[in-house]
């Protein structure tokens, strides 16, 4: 039977969330619900609040989640009721044209529940990234449901966009590797993960840049070896001074604007890369010199949820979690309940958090 749990919802641009009574309907052919245990609080759904997505209001908030599965509907044979699970915003299909090339991290037609959650009205709920996880229990694809080793929630979930994302942009997207250099602009969730996966690969050079001294002090836990300021110091000079005048084998712009990707251009090697993984807004421009973008040679990439492969990378990180080498706990900031992500989205705004983690 159906049941109504509590979630937090957006119900029309800008205005506060609330807290509601959702209907969440018994799992479909391939489909699971699952009990939330922990959900971060992301930028992106401070995004979905503003209208920054798109207007399908309203919006079931919250995606960076972990839980157990509850149940499973016809056909699902990957999770089963009781497996500790992180949820996945690209449940891949397999069968496109990315997943036929064996480069499913691209999927091009990844897949959610087909069944909708409502309000107890019968209004029917935009689950944020087809997840939905500021609630008690959601309805999700069961292929967004990644089967991990059990852990602290509240440090896994994270695994579920983030943390990913940034790991992912210098990992896969970048492929930084042992020896290389790299550095890193924006130091907040992603830009620190982006830092430690850079740690974990072996990048013997990592270089944070950020306008924020505190954040600066914050990287050098997740493993810069050199911190620049920009807003006293030139970063491109710097981040050239720091790898003997030449610039970074790859530079992660995790800042999404057009001011630091041109740093991030400059500031790495011939041939070298960069990657955006910062979120930009639909206006935002950049303007380089052809003969720059041909003379440097290298590659000028995006990455989309670090290219990440959630049944490969979710266990593995979890993984390197357990054994003390990646250092998940250091981004939870906050533990908090359903009632306070107004404020966490605040302080989110103001830089005083890497991640609020909501507990159910």
């Amino acid at each position: 039977m159906p049941q109504t749990v509590k979630g937090v919802i957006s119900r029309s641009k800008g205005a506060d969330v609330e807290v509601v009574d959702v209907v969440v309907p018994d799992p479909g052919p391939g489909e699971a619900v699952v009990k939330i245990e922990t959900c971060g609080v992301c930028h992106t759904d401070l995004h979905y609040r503003e209208g920054g997505i798109n207007d399908d209001y309203p919006f079931l908030l919250g995606h960076e989640a972990a839980g157990y599965v509850e149940a499973v509907g016809e056909g699902v044979t990957d999770v089963a009721p009781g497996d500790f699970v992180i949820l996945n915003w690209r449940a891949v299909c397999g069968q496109c044209r990315a997943c036929a090339k064996g480069k499913p991290w691209y999927c091009f037609n990844t897949h959610n529940a087909t069944q909708k959650m409502t309000l107890t009205d019968g209004t029917e709920l935009t689950p944020a990234l087809g997840i939905g996880a500021f609630i008690e229990k959601t309805l999700v694809a069961a292929g967004q449901c990644t089967k991990v080793p059990e852990a602290d929630a509240a440090a896994v979930g994270l695994l579920g966009c983030g943390v990913m994302a940034g790991f992912g942009a210098a990992v896969n997207t970048g492929g930084v590797g042992r020896g290389d250099s790299i550095a890193v602009i924006g130091c907040g969730g992603v830009g620190n993960a982006a830092i430690a996966g850079a740690k974990v690969a072996g990048a013997t050079t990592i270089i944070a840049v950020d306008v924020s001294d505190a954040k600066l002090e914050q990287a050098k836990h997740f493993g810069a070896t050199h911190t620049v300021n920009s807003t006293h110091t030139d970063a491109v000079g710097a981040i050239r001074s720091l790898t003997d005048g030449n610039g970074a084998d790859v530079v992660v712009e995790a800042v999404g604007r057009p001011e630091t990707y041109e740093q991030a251009f400059y500031a790495r090697d011939l041939a070298g890369t960069v990657v955006l993984v910062g979120v930009p807004t639909p206006d935002q421009q950049v303007t380089l010199p052809m003969i720059e973008i041909f003379g440097r040679g290298g590659s000028l990439k995006s990455s989309w949820y670090g290219d990440c492969l959630p049944s490969r990378d979710f266990p593995m990180l979890v993984d390197l979690y357990k054994q003390g080498r990646f250092d998940l706990d250091a981004f939870v900031s906050e533990r908090i309940g359903l009632a306070d992500i107004e404020a966490a989205f605040d302080k989110m705004h103001a830089g005083e958090v890497l991640r609020s983690v909501v507990e159910l």
